[in-house]
């Protein structure tokens, strides 16, 4: 068992509402906490070095840090790259597409791929029913002050409601599979179908040069354990949802449509809070108070869901990657992770708002939050082929987190 927990969410009636009572968690006795970042036992798999340095952190200046260059050496890299798309988009009306969510990451990467690279990326959006207003708008100032052209493919809300109440009813910490699988595969299919050979992502080693460990977030594109959950729990045919196999995505897509995936932040001196406030002065683009909070479920999962039902709080992973990048201090992301991973003056709202959107009672809800958790380990998956997969990646340098 994790030994992060929050407190037990209390079921007390206040006109027909749940009250949600937050207490600092109690570590256990034998909880332990990185020396150089603020990665902890809560990562069941996580290893310590004599100098208590987590593999996260060794993994980073082994494997990263040589491999990752913004300066002159990443300036070249990317011109290289810039010129290699738009060779590829010669004659067509975009030369690649830019996957945006309107978060920090996928905004700043739309400013770098129209104004630093010269590209002409064909801004795509998957709207899978959650959007808050804040992405909706920062999407908009983007598009409209850049001159981009927006593409936006709408998830049938049906299927997806009804497979996210299968991921709840399931009991796994993995709820944020169907969202993302979603967005990927929607990206990954219109390439391949349309004969688009580069797809732009905001996936970078800035904020993200820590993984998550796999008991938090389960491989989205495991689409025998989407099917096998569905199966159990869910009601409606997914007849139209978006679905993309893990051999699709590496394989064929890969090698045999030309399909490449280039991520352009990795070439650039990227720093979180100098681009929110860049983005803010040059579009009236709106911050968020957590990374990935663009989405309204993922907020809800992310800051509430997850760290109350199974003791995961995801901001360790998030504070982590910028204490190894320079962005924070490891105090000042122990300071941070001392408060509440969720805002109780407005958690009921978001539970009850989450309840509503998905067509069920707060009742119901609150009951999925009580029943024992499980893990993907409990349903059918593909883990040996993932597995494999890492090791394959990590051999040629594509991939160079620590993953397990």
């Amino acid at each position: 068992m994790p030994e992060v927990t929050l407190s037990a969410v209390a079921s007390a009636k206040t006109n027909g509402a749940i009250s949600f009572p937050y207490s600092p968690p109690t570590p256990q006795a034998d909880h332990r906490v990185c020396s150089n970042c603020v990665m902890d036992t809560t990562d069941e798999q996580i290893d310590f070095d004599v100098a208590g340095v987590c593999d996260h952190c060794r993994g980073f200046y082994r494997d990263i840090l040589p491999n990752w260059h913004t300066d002159e050496r990443g300036r070249k890299a990317l011109e290289q790259v810039a010129d290699e798309i738009r060779q590829a988009g010669r004659g067509r009306d975009f030369d690649c597409i830019l996957g945006i969510s309107g978060g920090i990451d996928s905004s700043y990467l739309a400013y770098i791929a129209k104004e630093r690279m010269g590209l002409r990326p064909l801004i795509f959006h998957v709207d899978a029913g959650w959007n808050s207003q804040q992405a909706v708008n920062n999407i908009e100032v983007l598009i409209n002050h850049l001159g981009l052209d927006l593409y936006t493919e709408v998830i049938n809300w049906q299927e997806m409601r009804d497979l996210q109440l299968a991921f709840f009813k399931a009991g796994v910490a993995h709820l944020d599979t169907p969202q993302d699988h979603a967005f990927f595969a929607t990206m990954y299919n219109f390439a391949a179908k349309y004969r688009i050979k580069y797809i732009l992502t905001g996936a970078n080693y800035a904020t993200e040069c820590v993984k998550n460990p796999i008991a938090w977030h389960y491989h989205a594109s495991d689409l025998r354990q989407i099917r096998d959950i569905h199966r159990q729990f869910g009601t409606v045919p997914l007849r139209t949802f978006p679905l993309a196999n893990i051999l699709r995505y590496k394989v064929q897509y890969r090698f045999l449509k030309g399909v490449r995936v280039v991520k352009p932040l990795n070439y650039v001196p990227y720093v979180k809070d100098e681009a929110m406030q860049f983005l803010a002065e040059r579009f009236a683009w709106q911050p968020y108070p957590q990374k990935h909070f663009e989405s309204r479920f993922t907020k809800f999962y992310e800051g509430f869901w997850l760290p109350t039902k199974f003791g995961y709080d995801k901001r360790k992973v998030q504070f982590s990657s910028l204490i190894l990048s320079g962005q924070m201090t490891r105090d000042e992301a122990l300071r941070r992770l001392a408060e509440p991973p969720y805002d109780e003056a407005t958690i009921h709202h978001d539970f009850e708002y989450v309840a509503t959107k998905l067509g069920i009672s707060g009742t119901e809800l609150k009951s999925y939050l009580d029943a024992p958790n499980k893990s993907y380990r409990d349903y059918r998956s593909q883990i040996e082929l993932f597995n494999l997969g890492v090791k394959v990646l990590r051999s040629l340098g594509v991939e160079r987190r620590v993953i397990r």
